[in-house]
């Protein structure tokens, strides 16, 4: 171990003192404080450190205790030297306090009182320094000028910062240079070139070093890492990649649609990236617009109108593209926007047809006949083709067939009568076909409105009911009554009021015509009695102003009431006369009447639930697999008088098409034909018959909604009129190569007689010879 020359002359003068003299304990806490201060791993003896008591006879025992004693010091029982067995660490403990005591070696009575010192640990320069928060990260703005500030490391050193210069830290940079320093003192590290660009570099990373004893040499250091990345400024603006964008888009292109996308290269990121587009100019004004996809920044063209090949093949448009937020420190650095054309070519497509107007409005009469024409509708191809065509009516909002469209000219006429008042518009939907390319449909709407004519003629407005009380007076208003009419003039109802001529001249009532669409129902006379009449029926007039007028009578039934003195009916009616004098006998008779006509009425019910089932099934029953017994035998084909075979050849017998054989529909058809326009089939022959006949069925199929959508067997009762190879029954067959025998038919009765005769014997076939 090297000592200096001083601290060596020191130790050597006091450890000659503890040879020759005696010394007493504080001297020995100089002495320890010293030593401890070299940090060094020693066995030192002190030979006359000892009490006074002690006479050297072995009777004084000397024991050491406090922090550390037994296992940092130890002390020699008999001389009383003190020893250090382990290093000392002052960051660990600084100070050890300890107590030395003299006892008697026999009895452990101290021979002197205990003594305490402590033991100082002084520093040495044995700790680097550290950076607790290390490794760092931070964050300065591109472009920043020299000597920004960026952030502030710091080291800390266990020694001990009051003694010496061990805890005294310098920082330098080691890895980061030119572009950043640090401060000695401080550790604040700063930008040492101005103008960094984020686009160029982007990150750095630091290497930071502390070194104790003031930077000198022999200090201790330690070191951590700095990552510094720059964040972005708004320094570039945007850029176009090409000064023109040519794009193709049909012109059957939906509104709405992207025609394009266009981007504008921003070498910024986040919001000084973001950009706004705009149309500066164009051919096309109104036709497109441009929005910024949030997302990606890039420019989306817009079609806000039709495209029309025929009309404009072509579109240029000039766009410009402008940083949204702009830095004002960097405006030297624009301008922040750029330019481009776009040209949008137009592609040509096969275009459904187009109707001259969307809408046409028109007005038919509702007396209208059948086949009047209405009005005209007119489409074109806009293609250059310019191909003929097609109309037809949407079926289904013409469900009940009232129009038809003629295909070529487009007039529409009526089909049917109409009815204003079951419905005063018709909403049709056209449709104008290519005739070369029937995939090509246009579509029109036709608004028909039905004009109104005079054909409905007043009535009561409510049924009313009149009271009369058997009290009135003549003259007196019993009822004020009003009309209705289904029909709307356009100068509005006026009805005209009276009583029907077989009451004109009644002496009980009178009825007065208030010139406002109402009128009054007042006595002639009083002293009406109940018994005498309970209700009284006059027949009313009401005649309206309509071209020509129409009329009806209307029936007021009055009753006689028996009323309170303030007029509030009663009783009404005729008045119920009590039956006196009727005997037992006599209510047992109309007990006796009643019992035998609710007899009569069940047997009835019976009968007619027991009748015989029609041959034809009815709508709710399903044939598939029902057996049905009749336990009839019938006579045969000659036997005419069981079922009318007439009957199989007219068809009208199944006009019907709700009798469905296959499946009954859950709802009832609404169509139906009338029996006018059913063909009559027995003039044709019989091929034409079947396919006439299987066509109108086919139709009622088509416009039947309650009809399954799916396969089904139609069961249709028709039979038709022979075929060309005759009978196909065993009966007629000319074949004997059957070798049964049929002999046992005889012996099953005289109803198999017949058959008996035909396979019984062998000469029964000479019979169909």
């Amino acid at each position: 171990i090297l000592l200096d020359k001083k601290t060596l002359k020191t130790f050597s003068s006091l450890a000659s003192q503890l040879k020759h003299k005696k010394v007493c304990f504080s001297h020995q806490i100089l002495l320890f404080s010293l030593i401890a201060s070299f940090n060094l791993m020693f066995f030192f003896s002190f030979q006359q450190l000892h009490s006074d008591v002690d006479k050297g006879d072995g009777k004084v025992k000397y024991v050491l205790s406090g922090e550390g004693a037994t296992s940092i010091f130890t002390i020699d029982e008999n001389t009383g030297d003190i020893h250090a067995t382990k290093r000392l660490d002052r960051e660990a403990q600084a100070y050890y306090t300890l107590q030395a005591q003299a006892v008697d070696r026999l009895t452990n009575i101290p021979v002197e009182p205990r003594s305490e010192f402590v033991v100082k640990v002084q520093d040495i320069n044995d700790n680097e320094p550290k950076f607790l928060d290390g490794p760092y990260l931070a964050g300065v703005p591109e472009m920043s000028p020299l000597g920004t500030m960026v952030v502030q490391v710091a080291a800390t050193d266990a020694d001990d910062p009051t003694y010496g210069n061990s805890a005294r830290v310098v920082y330098s940079i080691i890895h980061g240079q030119p572009y950043f320093s640090v401060e000695p003192k401080t550790g604040v590290i700063r930008t040492a070139l101005p103008n960094m660009d984020r686009e160029t570099r982007d990150q750095y990373v630091l290497v930071i070093q502390a070194k104790d004893m003031v930077g000198q040499m022999g200090g201790l250091s330690g070191t951590t890492s700095v990552t510094v990345t720059l964040t972005d400024v708004n320094d570039n603006p945007p850029r176009f990649t090409h000064k023109n964008y040519q794009y193709t888009v049909p012109e059957s292109l939906p509104l709405q649609s992207v025609v394009a996308r266009i981007k504008a290269a921003d070498a910024d990121i986040g919001s000084n990236a973001e950009m706004d587009f705009r149309i500066m100019d164009g051919d096309g004004p109104g036709m497109f617009n441009i929005t910024t996809d949030e997302e990606t920044q890039d420019g989306i063209i817009i079609l806000l109108k039709p495209l029309d090949f025929e009309t404009k093949s072509s579109f240029s448009l000039r766009i410009e593209a402008t940083n949204r937020n702009i830095d004002s420190n960097f405006l030297s650095l624009g301008p922040f926007s750029d330019t481009t054309s776009v040209k949008v070519t137009v592609e040509d497509v096969n275009e459904p047809p187009v109707f001259s107007s969307p809408l046409s409005k028109m007005v038919v009469s509702e007396d209208a006949r059948v086949g009047t024409s209405i009005g005209r509708v007119s489409a074109h191809d806009p293609d250059n083709s310019n191909n003929g065509i097609r109309y037809s009516i949407d079926r289904n909002t013409d469900l009940e067939r009232f129009f038809n469209v003629d295909a070529m000219s487009g007039v529409i006429s009526t089909a049917k009568s109409l009815d204003r008042e079951a419905n005063s518009v018709h909403n049709l939907t056209i449709f104008a076909m290519e005739s070369q390319d029937p995939t090509q449909i246009g579509k029109g709407i036709s608004l028909i409105t039905v004009s109104d004519i005079n054909d409905n003629a007043p009535v009561f407005a409510i049924d009313y009911e009149t009271l009369l009380c058997e009290n009135a007076l003549p003259g007196q208003v019993i009822q004020t009554i009003s009309a209705v009419d289904k029909d709307e003039p356009l100068s509005g109802h006026r009805f005209y009021f009276a009583l029907a001529a077989p009451a004109a001249g009644n002496l009980n009532f009178t009825l007065r015509d208030n010139k406002d669409n109402t009128a009054s129902v007042l006595t002639k006379r009083g002293g009406f009695r109940r018994r005498e009449q309970p209700v009284y029926r006059l027949p009313v007039l009401i005649v309206d102003s309509g071209s020509p007028a129409l009329s009806s009578t209307n029936t007021l039934s009055v009753r006689v009431c028996d009323c309170d003195s303030d007029g509030v009916a009663l009783s009404c009616g005729a008045v119920a006369y009590t039956a006196t004098g009727l005997s037992t006998g006599a209510l047992l008779a109309i007990l006796g009447c009643i019992m035998t006509l609710l007899v009569m009425v069940l047997l009835i019910v019976t009968m007619r639930r027991r009748r015989k089932e029609p041959l034809i099934l009815e709508e709710e029953r399903d044939i598939r697999e029902n057996i049905v017994r009749y336990d009839d035998e019938g006579g045969g084909e000659e036997d005419t008088e069981a079922f009318d075979m007439v009957t199989l050849r007219n068809l009208n017998v199944i006009r019907d098409p709700n009798v469905r054989r296959d499946v009954t529909p859950d709802t009832p058809t609404f169509f139906h034909y009338p029996s006018t326009s059913r063909p009559s089939y027995k003039s044709l022959p019989d091929n034409v018959v079947f396919r006439e006949f299987i066509w109108e069925r086919l139709k009622d199929a088509d416009v039947d909604p309650s009809a399954p959508p799916y396969d089904s067997l139609q069961t249709y009762a028709f039979e038709g009129s022979g075929s060309v190879a005759e009978s196909l029954s065993s009966l007629e067959s000319l074949s004997t190569d059957s070798d049964q025998n049929y002999d046992y038919l005889s012996n099953w009765g005289p109803r198999f007689k017949k058959l008996a005769d035909l396979y019984g014997n062998s000469d029964g076939t000479s019979v169909f010879s």
